[in-house]
């Protein structure tokens, strides 16, 4: 069961749903695609009693998670939803696998009121409900903190305007340690055995330490051949605490010398607003195909040919103190670029950022990736 929503869904889940046929949520964002599309619609009532019954259930935004909870009885994957969308919840859940984070929920009217120099500096600030690395501040001293207090103000409306609170909760916040080492982002699942699947693996690159943005993430044979096994092992221990089955999520953690630490886990989705698809734009395989119809990729069949290239996609966020009106230069844009996969664009002003660019370059140093993590997009700005 598929359930699509607003603000964006991708091309390739798009051709792949119209025709594999699976069903999908009748909804106003489905039907404003049925001109152009054939999609298999059901009803409300075909919907929920499919989910409600335990069909593997999969969707391309967190908008569609009210819904789930509000019309749906399957209790597994409804405490699941929960569970994993609560922040706090979930350190609490993961204590036993690093006890020695320090995490702390807050009220937003209540940050101000904290002393920053009682906090064990360094600390990330983040929404308890967040999407796209929005409203995340690293915060290493009191002059840090005003900032990042005075950010989420300004910040707090435009939030409440693109998502529902279900995805950005501008009211609710959670303080933890800031974690060294690399991070990656993790396209995963567990079956109906509670088992652990890992169909892809991105590195997470930034620009500076302060750099909290999703600019770049890359992958590769060698990077998915790495870090797959470990990552496996340690989602298998998440699941003998969560307990979820037949369960797609997002996941974003450090690691370092094989200590494993989560950032945050994203429920019945894979890397958001299309992002899962540098696994079809780079290896050729579908993440939402393979969770879906229970087809684990040939991950050595997909490599073939493609070991020496790497793979990225870059959400093009705008520069700060712009409005997200400005028009972009996407051509200019793209010439900058050897060989782009696909640049796909988005209304700024709905969604957050100008798109989703992804890449194959011949290295994950390469001068391209670089300049798109480094750039501020500005010399894009018409």
């Amino acid at each position: 069961m598929i359930l699509l929503d607003e603000p964006y869904a991708s091309e390739p889940l798009l051709d792949w749903m119209e025709r594999s046929q699976h069903p999908v949520l009748t909804n106003p964002f489905t039907q404003s695609l049925a001109n152009a599309r054939s999609l298999n619609l059901v009803d409300a009532h075909e919907a929920a009693r499919r989910i409600t019954d335990g069909e593997r259930t999969y969707t391309n935004s967190e908008n569609a998670l009210e819904w789930i909870l509000a019309h749906t009885e399957n209790e597994q994957l409804n405490g699941g939803i929960r569970l994993f969308k609560d922040k706090a919840a979930m350190r609490e859940k993961l204590a036993p696998l690093t006890p020695e984070l320090f995490f702390r929920r807050c009220p937003r009217a209540q940050l101000a009121d904290l002393d920053p120099d009682e906090l064990p500096m360094p600390v990330v600030l983040k929404p308890q409900a967040g999407f796209c690395s929005m409203g995340v501040h690293v915060v290493r001293n009191a002059d840090e903190w005003r900032r990042a207090l005075d950010a989420i103000e300004r910040a707090a409306d435009s939030w409440r305007t693109m998502y529902p609170e279900s995805v950005i909760d501008a009211d609710d916040y959670l303080l933890e340690s800031y974690v060294t080492g690399t991070e990656y982002a993790l396209d995963a699942y567990f079956d109906e055995n509670g088992a652990a699947h890992v169909l892809n693996v991105l590195r997470h690159d930034f620009a500076s330490d302060a750099d909290t943005s999703d600019r770049l993430y890359v992958t590769s044979a060698a990077i998915v051949r790495d870090m797959r096994p470990r990552f496996t092992g340690w989602l298998s221990d998440v699941n003998n605490l969560t307990g979820v089955r037949n369960f797609p999520v997002h996941v974003e953690v450090r690691e370092d010398g094989g200590r494993v630490v989560p950032i945050e886990f994203n429920p019945l989705r894979f890397a958001g607003l299309g992002g899962t698809d540098v696994a079809w734009h780079g290896f050729g395989y579908r993440t939402y195909e393979a969770f879906l119809e229970k087809k684990v990729p040939d991950f050595d069949a997909c490599f073939a040919g493609r070991e020496d290239k790497t793979y990225s996609m870059s959400l093009l966020n705008p520069p700060a103190d712009t409005t997200g009106d400005e028009a972009f230069d996407y051509d200019g844009f793209a010439a900058r670029f050897s060989r782009v996969l696909c640049l796909q664009r988005f209304d700024a002003s709905r969604v957050g950022s100008y798109g989703f660019l992804f890449l194959e370059t011949d290295a994950d140093t390469s001068d391209e990736l670089a300049f798109v993590l480094k750039s501020d997009l500005r010399e894009f700005l018409r």
